[in-house]
């Protein structure tokens, strides 16, 4: 249920105390066209409605007056998208007076990650689609929502040290080329292999198991975990954030 009413017009609105939202930034990683790099990608929602109807824009909505904005996160995400992400990390209050073209709008941003077998077996609703980060059809998004998935950009890439980012997009065993590959799509450069896997295997929070990735033509490689221990700092309790 909106927070402004219907019946008030443009100058009104302006007028009004500031509406309440909520928008999430959902990153995943999927492989590349014709054996390219793996692609850091999001969905988006295509707007139905006035202002900015037509435009890509991030899921979300209002938050209702008896919810926690966590649960506004997660109740727009399934009513919009159907994806239900396990946390939602807050990620940026926006409030700039005139982001939106109707009235005061002040939007509490949260991010996500999803795992390969995630994105790819999210359900694609008519106007819900997922883009590649670089696609240049999202170049201009509704309101300020590019501004917001920048942002998101900015807090993810000063996060790659944590073993956390490796689980949450790759799942619980994952091979060291893999995990390049997701740097790799983070950073938005090439990594070299070598120094790469110095830098892994120095690291406390990924251990190598006994484990090998089977299916391929060569030396099945050896796959690796997240072994971190302590609270995720990723982790988000959604009934209690409010």
């Amino acid at each position: 249920m909106s927070s402004v009413p219907g019946w008030a017009n443009v100058n009104e609105r302006r007028n009004l105390p500031p509406a309440l939202a909520v928008s999430t930034v959902i990153l995943g990683i999927r492989e590349g066209k014709d054996g390219g790099p793996d692609k850091l990608c999001l969905p988006l929602v295509r707007r139905i409605r006035q202002p900015h109807a037509g435009m890509w824009a991030l899921p979300g909505g209002p938050v209702e007056t008896r919810e926690s904005l966590g649960q506004a996160a997660s109740r727009n995400l399934a009513e919009t998208t159907g994806l239900r992400p396990s946390y939602l990390e807050q990620l940026y209050t926006f409030g700039d007076i005139d982001r939106s073209p109707t009235h005061r709008l002040v939007t509490i941003a949260y991010f996500a990650l999803l795992n390969a077998d995630q994105v790819g077996a999210t359900v694609q609703y008519e106007n819900v689609a997922w883009f590649d980060i670089d696609d240049p059809q999202i170049a201009q998004m509704a309101f300020d929502h590019r501004k917001i998935v920048d942002y998101a950009l900015w807090r993810l890439r000063n996060k790659t040290e944590y073993g956390q980012i490796a689980h949450r997009l790759l799942g619980e065993r994952f091979t060291l080329a893999a995990l390049r590959g997701v740097y790799e799509a983070i950073l938005g450069r090439r990594l070299d292999p070598a120094n790469f896997r110095r830098t892994l295997k120095s690291t406390a929070s990924i251990e190598e198991t006994d484990e090998y990735l089977a299916g391929g033509k060569h030396r099945p490689p050896r796959l690796y975990r997240y072994a971190g221990h302590g609270r995720d700092p990723l982790q988000v309790d959604t009934e209690q954030n409010n």
